[in-house]
């Protein structure tokens, strides 16, 4: 028996959409081969399987033979992205526009060449106006092979005109090309890394970014070449935690799609990634009133595009609104109205958990603990960091990881499971040593519990404000500044010297913040 999740058929056929799936069967059910009503069979029973099974398939379809099987599932997967990309063409334009370069293709071949060069001059012009770089390039290639090759009767100097073109998008392909790695790159050392942890981490940092920059960057670049630099830079003074720099190249990325208004239509995935990571900024640079603002833009700018929305840009949408929205919870300290947002969360995430990479599950589990902490449900807080130290997911942000277990220890600490947290401290300071990523912050709230865990109430206020004067201290330090972004330590201190709930605390100086602004 076969049980696996991982079939590619079976995954394509479970992220189709109730129209996608009809548009599949109306095609099929045209001619009514015995082929056909093969593939239908074994579609259907494939979108009513819960999980993947062999042996299933062969018992609900008796005239697909164990040796025919794969055949079968082969052909069937083609023919749903024929279907899909006849679909898809009316929505995404580069897929309209590389039908035209296979026109072209052939229309050569029947050595037509004049009608092969009047489509090759439309798609070169659709191409240059949506900012296709690559495909701009493959086109001139195109021009030049039928030029070089036979007498066209062009202009006399078509030959020079060529070469300028292709000269030029070669190198906006070379700029691309080493920009577009460089922000991989920079994500991907992010992903390991998190947030620079010392002043050695900031200088390989700063080494690599440098190295790896363009020098011929300069103000005639196209679109895709201002975003991948606008990214990399963005992807840069975030590991740095220059969240003023890393707001200015992220407004700079918004801006470049009001310069070019069209690529909000035909690539809304990045305009909406671009306003994501300008609100991660507002975020981290406490701007409430453009946060609030540029929310509330990308909120309208989903809800007016949403019915054109591929799968991924539906995807990216739902992932990036939910961290916004939450985050709005944690700026304004309104923790307990932020647990709303849960239930329909939960739902979403299952619904896109074929889509949804683990990252972002992290993300959203570490903000949901967050939640129910700062609403004062431990006990809730404890059950999805559960979830995050039972991730199977390596030193994918292990940062966030080493955080979680930080904030378990306090959650059990605050319902008083003391024995529980003696015998945890040792498993999470090897957890934390293990991935080099004990700062002195964390150093000193492992050292608080265990030495305060049976302390007198009154001792316990002394250690408490003891340990948030040490850690004010500690928060001037750039490379400890992290520590605070993930885990708001002092406010909870406060809460506990105080003897008020965490969230009024945080409430209490976002009130004030507003009034002084």
């Amino acid at each position: 028996m076969s049980n696996n999740q991982h079939d590619a058929l079976f995954i394509l056929i479970k992220t189709l959409t109730k129209a996608e799936k009809r548009n599949f069967q109306l095609a099929f059910n045209k001619n009514n081969t015995k082929e056909d009503v093969l593939f239908i069979q074994l579609f259907n029973t494939l979108d009513k399987l819960k999980e993947y099974d062999d042996e299933q398939i062969l018992k609900k379809i008796p005239a697909i033979k164990k040796q025919q099987l794969s055949n079968v599932k082969a052909h069937l997967y083609k023919q749903l992205l024929t279907t899909l990309r006849l679909l898809y063409k009316q929505k995404d334009p580069l897929i309209d526009l590389r039908e035209q370069l296979d026109y072209a293709r052939v229309l050569y071949s029947k050595g037509l060449y004049t009608q092969s060069l009047k489509i090759l001059s439309r798609a070169k012009q659709m191409a240059i106006e949506q900012e296709e770089v690559m495909l701009s390039y493959e086109i001139i290639e195109f021009e030049k092979l039928i030029e070089s090759r036979h007498i066209t009767r062009s202009l006399e100097n078509r030959a020079d005109e060529l070469s300028a073109e292709s000269k030029q998008i070669e190198q906006r392909l070379s700029n691309i090309s080493r920009l577009s790695t460089l922000s991989l790159r920079m994500y991907g050392l992010y992903l390991k890394l998190g947030h620079a942890r010392d002043a050695r981490d900031a200088d390989m940092v700063k080494l690599f970014f440098e190295t790896e920059l363009p020098s011929n960057c300069n103000k005639d670049m196209s679109f895709y070449e201002k975003i991948h630099m606008y990214q990399a830079y963005s992807w840069y003074y975030y590991i740095l935690q220059d969240f003023v720099m890393f707001y200015r190249y992220t407004q700079k990325w918004v801006d470049l799609f009001t310069e070019y208004p069209s690529l909000q239509r035909t690539d809304m995935e990045l305009y909406i990634k671009a306003m994501h990571n300008l609100l991660t900024a507002h975020f981290y640079t406490m701007n409430h009133e453009k946060f609030m603002r540029d929310l509330e833009h990308l909120e309208v700018f989903i809800a007016n595009n949403q019915e054109s929305f591929n799968e991924n840009t539906k995807t990216s949408a739902f992932v990036y609104v939910y961290t916004a929205r939450i985050n709005r919870y944690f700026l304004e300290g309104t923790f307990s109205q932020g647990l709303s947002l849960i239930p329909q969360l939960e739902t979403d995430i299952a619904e896109h958990q074929l889509k949804i990479d683990q990252h972002r599950v992290l993300l959203f589990y570490y903000k949901i603990a967050c939640l129910y902490f700062g609403s004062g449900d431990n006990n809730q807080a404890i059950t999805y960091l559960n979830k995050i130290i039972h991730l199977r997911i390596g030193n994918l942000r292990a940062d966030i990881q080493c955080f979680a277990r930080i904030l378990h220890l306090i959650a059990h600490y605050e319902l008083e499971n003391y024995s529980l947290v003696e015998y945890l401290i040792k498993s999470v300071y090897h957890f934390i040593a293990k991935n080099k990523d004990l700062g002195q912050m964390m150093e000193e709230i492992l050292k608080f519990l265990r030495k305060n865990i049976y302390a007198h109430p009154k001792a316990l206020r002394n250690a408490f404000a003891d340990l948030k004067e040490r850690l004010v201290q500690l928060s001037q330090n750039p490379y400890e500044r992290r520590s605070f972004l993930y885990l708001d330590i002092i406010s909870w201190l406060e809460s506990k010297i105080e003897g008020i709930p965490v969230q009024e605390v945080i409430r209490r100086k976002f009130v004030k913040k507003e009034k002084r602004i």
